[in-house]
């Protein structure tokens, strides 16, 4: 991948900005259950206190989290009342800011991370959000394309950058690369220098390639030990929940190299068999930092990394955009389209 300097872009003016009503559509659930069970109501529209603030939501990124949350899993067990709007991404217009002088004034267009589920979530005209889990929006995405980044983009920041430490001439594997952390972690990793192997369905080999990555391998019909050589670093999206990905991954790692989990409820026990096997082993929880999150807006605006959006749906049809993340064939991310920009 021919990589371009970062550049700088002007700050997009202020919109003009109004004050919020009382009351705001959102796609919530009064319960866990299957993809129906999300509906559009009319709640309270959330107030910020101290350092949070309240952004007027465009549009919100749909992640397998928060499908499997409202299934009961994920962080479901955190939900501490009902009805709840779900949702960690977003990108809208600043509403309220804690103090006059903040860095982000009202009328400002910003992308980041709600604090839910202990605030509500982002399925929602309205949000709060802790200010240092936020950042400007790119210049160069529309708040279509900025609410895909930020959940996919700071995992894929987080395993790539700060836990693997990519570097040049590091060997790299990716699994399931097409994915909304993948695409970005395939990017990270071929800009910092790295050799990527990525998997992924065939159809998505050409638009990998085109991502940065050297090598990609179709998993429908190739096992990857069978193909790939040593690599110092596993990133692994799958577990072991998918034809023993992860067990499989701990066979081509270098003695000493470096496997790194995120869905850890799909293997419980990766640790004491990367022990086993003679590798380090880590899982990774995303941090949602906004420093970091205007690093990747610089990329994003100096067109080094793009995001890729698959599907976007409006607000009304999150259950349609929750059954289409949960089918397992998306590429890049999905997007609620939650008011007009």
């Amino acid at each position: 991948m021919r990589i371009r300097p970062l550049r700088s872009t002007p700050e997009t003016p202020l919109s003009p900005v109004s004050a919020p009503p009382e009351a705001m559509r959102a796609a919530i659930i009064e319960a866990c259950g299957e993809a129906d069970a999300l509906r559009e109501a009319s709640i309270p529209v959330p107030s910020p206190v101290l350092s949070e603030l309240l952004v007027r939501v465009v549009a919100a990124g749909v992640n397998p989290i928060d499908a499997k949350t409202r299934a009961g899993a994920g962080v479901s067990a955190a939900i501490a009342q009902y009805p709840s709007a779900l949702g960690f991404d977003f990108s809208g217009i600043v509403v309220k800011s804690p103090y006059e002088s903040h860095p982000f004034p009202p009328g400002t267009a910003v992308f980041g991370m709600a604090a839910f589920p202990r605030t509500g979530g982002s399925y929602a005209e309205y949000v709060v959000a802790p200010s240092l889990s936020v950042a400007r929006k790119p210049a160069a995405l529309s708040h279509v394309e900025a609410a895909g980044v930020p959940l996919a983009a700071l995992t894929a920041w987080g395993l790539v950058v700060e836990t693997a430490h990519a570097h040049e001439g590091q060997r790299m594997l990716i699994h399931a690369g097409s994915g909304g952390v993948g695409h970005f972690a395939v990017q990270f990793a071929a800009y910092f220098g790295a050799h990527v192997t990525a998997t992924a369905s065939g159809r998505n080999a050409g638009w990998l390639r085109e991502l940065g990555a050297s090598v990609v391998i179709d998993y429908t019909t190739t096992r990857f030990e069978e193909v790939v050589g040593e690599v110092d670093v596993v990133i692994d999206l799958v577990g072991n929940v998918r034809a023993e990905t992860g067990t499989r991954s701990l066979e081509v790692l270098r003695p000493g190299g470096l496997y790194v989990l995120v869905p850890t409820g799909g293997w419980p026990g990766y640790a004491v068999a990367a022990a086993q096997a003679g590798v380090r082993a880590t899982s990774y929880k995303v941090i949602p930092d906004g420093s970091a999150l205007a690093t990747v807006a610089r990329l994003l605006d100096s067109g080094a990394v793009q995001v890729y959006i698959d599907q976007v749906f409006e607000l009304s049809d999150a259950a349609a955009a929750h059954r289409a993340i949960e089918a397992g064939h998306t590429r890049g991310k999905i997007v609620l389209r939650v008011s007009d920009d």
